[in-house]
């Protein structure tokens, strides 16, 4: 079995992301949850355990209602993730947003960062260099946190995707 919690600034860009993963739609990219949501799908051979969260790095939750969303996304990882899907879309992340997303790992414990994977999606799709979004203020921190374990949305296909989360998983073990 293989956990994967997706996190990220846009329920859109990570509902996309849930679904590019599984190869189906499951999640509705347009419509807002408040619900963490989890979805099992065999994948390759594997049972895939894939929870995508709600807006945990708005700026409009309350830190009451962030907890409560934490420990049901704890709850449907548990024993835990083995792997922290970050897609960011970096055009729009502030922040007060980084700041969320790191205590959102926190509560999963140490070493959190080891078991993160960082998808930038840009909001420009004409855009062909990622080294702008490198030296992006809040992103750079958490790069270099994730030991730039980074992908770039752009030309990424399904099998790139599974066999970095597969990478990170392996080298966790």
């Amino acid at each position: 079995e293989l956990r994967v919690v997706l996190l990220g600034n846009k329920r859109p860009q990570r509902s996309s992301v849930g679904n590019f993963i599984l190869g189906v739609t499951v999640f509705n990219t347009e419509e807002k949850a408040d619900l963490c949501l989890r979805v099992k799908r065999e994948l390759k051979g594997k049972e895939v355990d894939l929870i995508n969260t709600p807006e945990l790095l708005s700026s409009k939750i309350s830190p009451e209602e962030l907890q409560k969303h934490i420990e049901n996304c704890v709850r449907l990882s548990a024993p835990g993730p083995h792997v922290f899907l970050l897609v960011i879309q970096p055009a729009d992340f502030t922040e007060d947003q980084k700041n969320k997303l790191q205590t959102v790992l926190d509560s999963f414990g140490d070493p959190k960062f080891n078991h993160s994977l960082l998808l930038i999606t840009p909001k420009d799709k004409s855009s062909s260099s990622i080294e702008k979004y490198l030296q992006h203020p809040q992103l750079g921190d958490i790069i270099k946190k994730c030991s730039d374990k980074l992908l770039w949305q752009k030309n990424l296909e399904q099998a790139q995707l599974l066999a970095a989360i597969g990478a990170v998983v392996k080298k966790n073990k």
